[in-house]
């Protein structure tokens, strides 16, 4: 198995649904082999009956308790078989290359040791979040006094988003959403 992708679910059955549509058509595109599982946390909006009945071929676990996010990803890593996984948000619609691009990255750069994507919303506007640094308190600082805003390309004043790096090169960032 070449990519496990794990959606970890709580309470968004109609978000869910759009994701698996879109992860379906990327793993079918693929040129490897992908599994897709979805874990969810104890979910009351009958998000796992949905998953039985329309996506039968999908590893479904579905836990009684809900221990959270960190421990509800992880508990899809114990599971996942790939060489690779993916932490897919269950509100992401995927495009059908996807999975093949971020393989294709990771396979051509293997001192990597993770990656995050250009994200962008439903109206195809950059979302900044897609590369982060870290927020020390200087920078949690400027990006809350608006100074991130006034200087948007400045490397001391919009460290937060990154905003000095361009949104359509490949960077090394500190934080991955």
């Amino acid at each position: 198995m070449k990519l496990s992708v794990i959606i970890l679910n709580y309470n968004v059955q109609h978000f869910l649904e759009q994701t698996l549509l879109a992860a379906q058509k990327a793993v079918e595109f693929a040129s490897f082999p992908c599994e897709l599982i979805v874990v969810d946390n104890n979910s009351s909006d009958g998000s796992v009956e949905m998953v039985r009945r329309r996506f039968p071929e999908i590893s479904l676990m579905a836990r009684t308790d809900n221990p959270g996010f960190a421990a509800g990803n992880n508990y899809g890593l114990k599971i996942a078989n790939g060489e690779y996984c993916l932490l897919l948000n269950p509100d992401t619609v995927v495009a059908e290359d996807t999975f093949e691009k971020i393989i294709a990255f990771a396979d051509a750069h293997p001192d990597c040791g993770g990656l995050g994507v250009k994200m962008v919303d439903g109206q195809g506007v950059f979302l900044p979040e897609s590369k982060r640094g870290l927020p020390t308190p200087k920078v949690s600082l400027f990006k809350m006094l608006g100074l991130s805003r006034l200087f948007p390309k400045s490397e001391t004043f919009n460290h937060y988003h990154l905003g000095y790096l361009s949104k359509d090169e490949t960077h090394e960032v500190e934080i991955l959403s």
